[in-house]
């Protein structure tokens, strides 16, 4: 069998001139949502062990200087396309803003047009309605939910394809099953995979496994952090992060019982900042600051075999580059915007630029992983980190924050002393790239009113649409049920002349539609007619069956929870039939002769297109 692998590089390179080329690399991305840079034991913290993580360090390569963004779904937006997050149309984290626009090329699109199998499992937060779904975004699967967070941990409600389903168990732990079974099933047929792992932890509601959590239970942490710091709710989230180390060691134990570890590159890193103040390592600002703490975050990388154990790389990077460096890694070629050649392309808004006028803004990192011999030169760079108008500009030494502040980050990592009139050039240059940032990044981004992006409902791909209340509007006294809309539902919706809910879309396929909505009546409040309109076309149904479940998730709390609704087992009802035409229209849902006090909560409507 040597003999003949040899053979046939011989006739590859020497008489026909073309390289015998290794079979692709399979690339498994771990990302974790609101663990802070200090929450791994890898970086100092005393207070918990996180050995599967840290082995990655040990493995591969580590970033010292790795940047994110404030919040959750501007870094996944950039994971995704290599781009800054505003030129993607993501704005906020809820209601929309959060959508990445449909003429944005994701990475699973380049995987998946360069053959890969690509799946992600857990917390999309870049739109929920197909073609914004993963499903539209090149995963061939999906489970998880696509809002920014969730209200219960334990059985929750999900989405599979855009189905729901209940959840089994512990979410991480079942989020980590599914990722391996597909790692498995894709390794079984020997196809290459692109397995995106968003992990919903330590994002709160902090609840987990008492296995995990018993060990903190009123410990004494060995490190604090500032004075503000919640010790209870510290506490929750070191046994959260204790519990992803135990499943990222999970997976990597699949990819050794598949012998499948060399040809794997893994990839570990977080969101953003630590979900509220606890140590960190010294750093100023936690998340949602654009200061140093908000946005420093490990990144981790191991491929066995090709990166050499326990790199160190100083080099300031970003998640804008990570799209870049996988395809560079994988020896997928892409355009000035990351298209693979033979991709399909996605669906182009009238008027947007071509591929050619979406440059990355990311670079490759593959020369700082598998350096070649001599280095190549590196370029001087500058990251731009921005949240809700604040910008802040990281060169390799300094960092210029939102007030214009500037600060030596060699010799001041926490950010204490304005350095600005002492290194006027440095400061000129930092500034000029944030005028250049507010200029060319955020000119043209849509906030609020002025993002006129209807919902779109019927795509002949994706039959059913889900329409949760985090996307609609109350009107009258419709209340959500908290102040975060992303896990919430409709309340106090009772049968007043105002009171009405509605979503904003865009119907893609002209016909028959099955319209169902999902909903909690108390025994006292059944017999209420509820009328769905679609544009001028309604149907109406009486509700005649009480669905009262409890509010549940508070059970399962290892402290009060901040912002997240309470959730409840929402029942489906069928309204009716409509037929609708293709174009824009106001989904109202509104309640006609109310008998009670109010005519349901409501957690979504659904349409579903009938063939």
């Amino acid at each position: 069998m040597g003999i003949a692998l040899r053979c046939i590089a011989f006739v590859c390179t020497v008489i026909v001139g073309l390289p015998l080329r290794a079979a692709p690399p399979n690339v498994l991305i771990i990302l974790t949502d609101d663990q802070g840079w200090g929450d791994l034991s890898f970086n100092g913290n005393t207070n918990l062990a996180t050995p599967n993580i840290d082995g990655l360090a040990k493995a591969g390569a580590s970033f010292d200087r790795f940047f994110v963004q404030p919040v959750c779904s501007p870094t996944r937006a950039e994971f995704l396309t290599g781009r800054y997050h505003p030129r993607g149309g993501v704005w906020n984290v809820s209601t929309g803003g959060e959508r990445l626009n449909l003429d944005e090329r994701t990475i699973a699109d380049v995987f998946r047009g360069a053959g890969y199998a690509t799946g992600c499992f857990g917390k999309w937060h870049n739109g929920t309605q197909y073609p914004f779904h993963p499903r539209g975004r090149g995963f061939d699967e999906y489970y998880g939910f696509t809002s920014g967070h969730w209200g219960d941990y334990f059985g929750p409600s999900l989405d599979h394809n855009g189905k729901m389903v209940t959840g089994n168990g512990f979410i991480v732990d079942d989020l980590t099953d599914r990722a391996i079974a597909f790692i498995g099933g894709n390794a079984a047929k020997k196809r290459p995979f692109f397995c995106y792992l968003p992990i919903p932890t330590p994002h709160t509601p902090a609840q987990v496994p008492d296995g995990f959590f018993k060990r903190f239970d009123g410990a004494e942490l060995k490190l604090r952090g500032p004075k503000a710091e919640n010790v209870a709710k510290t506490r929750a989230v070191l046994a959260m992060c204790e519990n992803i180390d135990h499943n990222v060691g999970r997976v990597l134990a699949k990819l050794d019982e598949l012998k499948i570890a060399g040809e794997t590159i893994v990839v570990y890193f977080h969101d953003n900042g630590p979900n509220g103040p606890r140590w960190n390592g010294g750093m100023r600002g936690f998340k949602g600051s654009t200061d140093e703490g908000g946005v420093r975050s490990p990144l981790l990388v191991r491929w066995p075999g090709r990166i050499a154990p326990d790199t160190r790389v100083a080099q300031i990077a970003g998640a804008i580059d990570l799209l870049p460096t996988l395809t560079d890694l994988a020896g997928i070629p892409l355009t000035s915007r990351g298209t693979a050649p033979g991709a399909t392309r996605p669906e182009r808004r009238p008027g947007s630029p071509s591929d050619t006028e979406r440059p990355l803004d990311g670079i490759s990192l593959k020369p700082l992983l598998i350096p070649a011999t001599p280095p190549a030169p590196w370029p001087d760079r500058v990251i731009v980190n921005h949240w809700n108008g604040k910008v802040s500009a990281r060169s390799q030494t300094h960092r210029l924050d939102a007030t214009g502040k500037l600060y030596d980050m060699v010799a001041d990592p926490a950010q204490t002393t304005d350095v600005a009139t002492k290194e006027p050039a440095v400061a000129a240059k930092l500034n000029a790239a944030v005028d250049a940032y507010r200029r060319d990044v955020l000119g043209a981004l849509k906030r609020g009113a002025e993002d006129d992006r209807p919902l779109p409902v019927g795509h002949a791909a994706f039959p059913i649409t889900q329409l949760p209340a985090r996307d609609g509007v109350g009107h009258g006294k419709v209340r959500r049920s908290a102040p975060a809309p992303n896990c919430s539902f409709f309340t106090n919706f009772a049968g007043g002349k105002e009171d009405r809910i509605t979503w904003d879309v865009e119907v893609a396929t002209p016909g028959k539609y099955h319209a169902v909505v999902y909903y909690t009546c108390p025994p006292a409040d059944v017999g209420a007619t509820l009328e769905l309109s679609v544009g001028p076309v309604a149907v109406r149904t009486k509700v005649t069956e009480a669905h009262d479940p409890p509010l549940r998730g508070q059970e399962n709390d290892r402290f009060k929870r901040e912002s997240e609704s309470y959730v409840k087992d929402f029942k489906p009802l069928t309204i009716g039939t409509l037929e609708l035409s293709a174009g824009r229209a106001t989904v109202t849902l509104r309640g006609v002769d109310v008998p009670g006090k109010s005519v349901m909560d409501v957690r979504m409507v659904t349409l579903t297109v009938i063939p």
